[in-house]
């Protein structure tokens, strides 16, 4: 009777799931973008090989299929909601079904219903689609300032981005995001370092960027200034603040959003650096993992891939190590080239951009360019700067110059890396995992099976 009782309990506490779960999402991180930033690691240290991300290491992976509910090429919105709630819907609906008025509840707020605390953070503004469909429910993903206030509405107790996309009406109709967080009880800190002098006194925390750039985004890695906030920083406040209150446990989803960005401008450095950048901010709830392995869960995926990444141009070799000269994504080098003409008051020659390029991005010193990759940048600086500023170039989060954007496809092109298209495209997305439960994510997968597993593992 004795040895019943003990085999019960044991069994009971066996299949006990994790109290703290991470969710992180790299948006637009495929396969290839993850091999192609391992490869770098290594190329740049010399050696022909791979140096594993600390994410590639977990002992548990598979392969996940992305498409939605209408089409196999699948957006943010829908591959989220997909990821969020375990329901298939229409690109651009974001936490609905395609019927665009069933709502679907994601398995944050399941948690939260259970009385485990909530924690959301991106690089990107808080009310984009994937940290939206964790706490909102839309018809469009474009309804930017409703996601704000239903964030606000959520009573979750962490969020952490740049900023809201959209936090006041075009009218001013409303007292706008802020108001509305600071009125539902949360406190907004502006910078980690305003965290940390925040925390001990709050309840609920929305921490946003110091000094968001105009897009409401996190800086690119590649182009951070000092105190900048990081991924790496919003896990570690969001961990900080989930421990307040150990006993609830907590869920968190935590996005490496501008890998996505990088992708479409089809920026292979920029795409590495963001890539190692989400990587690093897996490492502060790895630390966690390593003090609670018994009691934590930390799952990796992506939405969708973004690009077509190939680790290819036609030649049979990789020349990655060429990326480590670019010191700036094309958008900053852009603005760059922009500011650069103001300064001086006059359009810049084809020698000074000449110089900027051999600057910013090594070419003719450390990148060697054929005498046709010269050609091109020479052209492209006839179309860009030979009538005055031309045209700029329509990507899908920003403008940039065709001499930027010729800069980028050239020095992928020297890296033997190919770009099939400048949105997503419907290839396999990884998923990675460690912890408790960790041995249900592997093989092929749906990304619908992603949060029902967690839903069941954590009790949701």
């Amino acid at each position: 009777m004795i040895m019943a009782m003990m085999l019960i309990v044991f069994t009971a506490s066996a299949k006990k799931g994790p109290k703290y779960v991470f969710y992180f999402i790299g948006d637009g991180m495929g396969v290839n973008q993850v091999m192609a930033t391992q490869y770098y690691l290594s190329d740049v240290g010399g050696k022909l090989g791979y140096k594993p991300l600390l994410f590639a290491g977990f002992p548990y992976s598979g392969y996940v299929i992305t498409h939605s509910a209408n089409s196999y090429v699948t957006d943010s919105s829908a591959a989220g909601t997909a990821l969020a709630s375990g329901q298939k819907t229409d690109n651009n609906v974001l936490g609905m079904l395609p019927d665009k008025e069933t709502p679907c509840k994601s398995i944050a707020e399941m948690a939260h219903d259970k009385g485990v605390r909530v924690a959301i953070g991106t690089t990107v503004c808080i009310d984009h689609a994937t940290p939206g469909v964790f706490y909102a429910h839309q018809a469009s993903r474009n309804n930017y300032h409703e996601i704000g206030i239903q964030l606000t509405e959520s009573g979750f107790e962490f969020f952490g981005g740049a900023d809201f996309h959209t936090p006041f009406t075009k009218d001013n109709s409303d007292e706008g995001n802020y108001i509305q967080a600071e009125k539902a009880g949360y406190t907004i800190a502006r910078g980690y370092s305003d965290y940390k002098s925040k925390a001990s006194g709050s309840n609920k925390m929305l921490l946003l960027e110091k000094n968001p750039n105009s897009d409401h985004y996190l800086s690119y890695a590649i182009d951070r200034k000092e105190g900048e906030m990081t991924l790496s920083e919003i896990t570690a406040a969001a961990i900080d603040f989930m421990m307040k209150d150990p006993k609830k446990g907590f869920f968190m989803m935590m996005e490496g959003g501008k890998i996505d960005m990088a992708c479409h401008g089809n920026d292979a450095a920029t795409t590495i650096q963001e890539t190692i950048d989400f990587d690093n901010a897996i490492k502060i709830a790895y630390d966690f993992y390593l003090k609670h392995k018994k009691e934590t869960l930390i799952i990796v995926t992506a939405d969708h891939e973004t690009g077509a990444m190939g680790l290819s141009n036609g030649a049979y070799r990789l020349n990655s190590q060429v990326l480590q000269y670019q010191d700036m994504s094309e958008g900053e080098f852009s603005t760059y080239l922009e500011k650069k003409g103001r300064e001086i008051g006059d359009i810049l020659t084809w020698d000074e951009v000449q110089e900027e390029l051999k600057q910013h991005f090594g070419f003719w010193d450390k990148v060697k360019l054929s005498d046709r990759q010269t050609d091109k940048l020479r052209s492209t600086y006839v179309e860009t700067f030979g009538m005055g500023p031309g045209e700029l170039k329509e990507e899908e989060y920003y403008k940039v110059d065709k001499m930027s954007d010729e800069a980028t496809r050239i020095i992928s092109e020297v890296a033997q890396i190919s770009w099939g298209t400048g949105t997503h495209s419907g290839g396999y997305v990884p998923v990675f995992a460690i912890g408790a439960g960790a041995e249900q994510f592997t093989g092929q997968m749906d990304n619908t099976e992603i949060p029902m597993k967690i839903k069941k593992l954590a009790g949701y």
